[in-house]
C-alpha cells in the first residue's frame, strides 16, 4: 500500500469514528461533546439530520467505510486498482457534494456549526482532493 492509499485509508477511518460517534448520539438521543464550539444539538435534532429516517451520519459511515474498503481492494487486487480509484473518486465527489450542501443548512438555514460535521467536510474533502491527484498522475492509487 503506497502513501496515497495510506492517507486516503486513514482519512476514511478517522471520518467513519467522526460519523459512527454522531450516529450513535442520533440514535442513543444522547448530547454531542461540543465543548462549546458550535451547536451540535440544533443542527442533530433537525430535520436535515435524517433521510427517509436514516441519520445522515450512517449514511457517512456507510460511505467511509466503502472508501477504505475500496482502498483497500484497489492495494491487494492491481486488476482492481483503476476501478477502484474512480469509485473512490465518485464517491468522494457525492460525499463533497452532500456535505457542502449540509455545510450551506447549517449556516444559512439553522445558522448553527456542528465542529463534527465540519471535521467530516475537511476530511471527505481531502480524500476527494487525494483522488483527483490519483487520476491526473494517473497512479491509479500507486506512486
Amino acid at each position: 500500500m503506497n502513501r496515497r492509499q495510506r492517507a486516503i485509508g486513514l482519512l476514511a477511518a478517522l471520518g467513519s469514528i467522526d460519523a459512527l460517534y454522531l450516529t450513535w448520539i442520533k440514535i442513543a438521543g444522547g448530547k454531542a461533546a461540543c465543548a462549546g464550539v458550535g451547536d451540535c444539538e440544533a443542527v442533530n435534532a433537525s430535520v436535515y439530520s435524517e433521510i427517509a429516517g436514516v441519520p445522515v451520519a450512517a449514511l457517512g459511515v456507510a460511505m467511509y467505510a466503502l472508501i477504505g474498503v475500496l482502498v483497500w481492494l484497489g492495494a491487494r487486487r492491481p486488476a482492481l486498482t483503476e476501478w477502484a480509484q474512480l469509485a473512490v473518486f465518485g464517491l468522494a465527489l457525492v460525499g463533497l457534494v452532500f456535505s457542502g450542501w449540509l455545510t450551506y443548512v447549517e449556516i444559512e438555514i439553522l445558522q448553527a456549526i456542528c465542529p463534527y460535521c465540519v471535521v467530516s467536510a475537511v476530511l471527505i474533502g481531502a480524500i476527494f482532493l487525494l483522488s483527483v491527484i490519483g487520476l491526473l498522475h494517473g497512479s491509479q492509487l500507486r506512486d
